[in-house]
């Protein structure tokens, strides 16, 4: 399955193919990842290109798997701001009080969502404003 899931983020897609359809796929084929999967994505996703992180990055909100979170934690240490906006972003659906408490006790995500509002417009500020709020309720 990390090879079907690595061939379709590594395509040359359209933007509105990619959010139409592309990250549709993507989810389900993360449904089906097994340990093997998991273990593989954990060991490759730094290594990517950023593009293909982005794309992972935006998928990864089905909190149905703790290793999920572990991997969309992983890229906040990517020095990339459209990333990190993404990663905080897709973060916003983490909300059980485990999910919260990872989220939180990890040394990067408030240090980069602090430094991501610096340089944020308005539609991408109310989107970290909320993620801040809502991390420690």
């Amino acid at each position: 399955m990390f090879r079907q899931l690595d061939h379709l983020l590594s395509a040359e897609t359209s933007v509105d193919s990619w959010y139409d359809d592309g990250c549709v796929i993507a989810t389900e084929i993360l449904e089906d990842f097994r340990s093997e999967d998991w273990n593989l994505l954990s060991r490759e996703v730094l290594g990517k290109p950023i593009d293909w992180q982005k794309k992972l990055a935006y998928c990864l909100d089905s909190t149905q798997d703790t290793r999920e979170l572990e991997v969309l934690l992983s890229l906040i240490s990517v020095d990339d701001t459209e990333l990190i906006e993404i990663c905080i972003d897709t973060l916003r659906s983490y909300t059980s009080p485990e999910h919260k408490k990872r989220i939180i006790n990890h040394p990067l995500v408030i240090e980069r969502a602090n430094s991501a509002l610096s340089g944020a417009g308005n539609a991408t500020k109310k989107i970290i404003e909320d993620f801040l709020r809502n991390i420690t309720v």
